[in-house]
């Protein structure tokens, strides 16, 4: 197999920031990155995707990227693909694909999660058609070249009526361009299609997945592509009317408002993730393992959000805070839970604060002088529970006679 060349660019009017999210476009089978004109235009005048950088890579022989010299397998194409992202800036990416392109695009998602942020897939699958199918469509390019095609591939790629409406429009120009397509590269890629299959790979896949489908689409029908979400884990469908296997140049807006959407969730959800990283870090640097472990193990269902709050919100962004130490944290915590009477927290803190740097004198010293101000009957609950925390760490830090 060959790991094939490939060419691509970004599309004209988006951000050119390296720090900015990378959208990766690819286009089916016989067609070329232009294919999402439409949509990239959409994507540009939506102040929601302003920031994106646009990505669109050619299949081999397709456009601008030279004929693949052999065969050629779809996890070479997602390694080519790969190839083109790292040259443009490397780092994570957003990934949509029709058709073949999202094939590959699934195939990046399987093969490198870490790297895929979202995967859009329109009118593709974990697998497509037959493997005699495929053969035989290879077989045939290779006899009579990508023109033979043309009258079949309007009738699969476009809804009823839309060759008729779109006059000389974009329908037009995509099957004038399979034309020019390299007849062998293409029939090595239909014979790519023809050994694929990550079916059963779907039910472990983590990354944000829709999927998109046409009416009209007799390729890959939206019952498919319904069954394609149903196997990955929080994928959702959506099925366009009135459009059929080239659904993002049939209906570019609306396709541009999904990928806006999907994209714009994925970033958000992964913002959240990195918050909720470092809040985790922080936790268990105060309050430690055990009781972090502890806190973890008896999550529920219905106590998992308010666990995962917690850890963004009092560990991820307030006690990360750079504007008072760890100490003093611990200070204005022991404070607080003292003056407002919640015991069942003060424990906690208590070893938190020693973890935290400050020496048992210390920590007598704040609730003495919160008693002046909160009290002593809150003062002296207080005390008590600090005496038995240091009651327990010196029980745990004595010698074991039994040796």
């Amino acid at each position: 197999m060959t790991v094939p060349r490939l060419l691509g660019s970004f599309a004209p009017g988006t951000a050119p920031d390296a720090a900015n999210p990378l959208l990766v476009l690819l286009p089916s089978l016989g067609t070329e990155s232009t294919l999402w004109d439409g949509v990239v235009a959409a994507l540009r005048a939506d102040s929601r995707t302003a920031g994106l950088r646009i990505l669109r890579i050619d299949l081999p022989g397709h456009g601008a990227s030279p004929a693949v010299p052999g065969p050629v397998s779809i996890p070479d194409l997602a390694e080519a693909v790969l190839a083109v992202v790292d040259e443009a800036g490397g780092g994570g990416f957003h990934v949509a694909g029709v058709s073949l392109g999202g094939v590959i695009a699934l195939e990046l998602a399987v093969a490198h999660p870490e790297r895929v942020q979202s995967l859009v897939m329109s009118c593709s699958g974990a697998r497509i058609g037959t493997a005699q199918g495929w053969t035989d469509r290879a077989a045939q390019v290779r006899a009579s070249g990508t023109a033979s095609l043309v009258t079949a591939s309007a009738g699969r790629w476009f809804a009823p009526g839309f060759l008729d409406r779109d006059a000389g429009g974009p329908g037009a120009r995509t099957l004038t361009a399979l034309v020019d397509v390299d007849d062998a590269s293409y029939a090595r890629c239909a014979e790519a299609l023809a050994d694929f299959d990550r079916t059963a790979d779907l039910g472990s896949l983590a990354v944000p997945t829709l999927a998109i489908s046409g009416e009209h689409d007799a390729v890959t029908t939206p019952a498919s592509m319904q069954d394609l979400a149903d196997d990955i884990p929080g994928a959702r469908h959506i099925a366009l009317d009135g459009a059929s296997h080239l659904a993002v140049l049939e209906e570019p807006a609306t396709v541009a408002e999904l990928i806006a959407e999907h994209v714009g969730a994925a970033e958000r959800a992964a913002a959240a993730s990195v918050v909720h990283d470092h809040g985790m870090t922080v936790r268990r640097a105060v309050l430690g393992d055990a009781h972090v472990d502890r806190a973890i193990a008896g999550t529920t269902p219905e106590t998992a959000a308010f666990q995962d709050f917690v850890t963004r919100t009092a560990w991820g962004d307030i006690w990360a805070r750079p504007g008072l130490t760890r100490r003093e944290r611990s200070i204005a915590t022991l404070a607080s839970l003292m003056t407002g009477g919640h015991e069942n927290e003060i424990a906690m803190h208590v070893r938190a604060a020693l973890r935290n740097g400050l020496t048992r004198d210390e920590i007598a010293e704040v609730l003495l002088h919160t008693a002046l101000y909160a009290g002593l009957p809150a003062a002296n609950s207080a005390l008590a529970i600090m005496r038995d925390v240091f009651a327990e760490h010196d029980a745990a830090d004595a010698p074991d006679t039994n040796d």
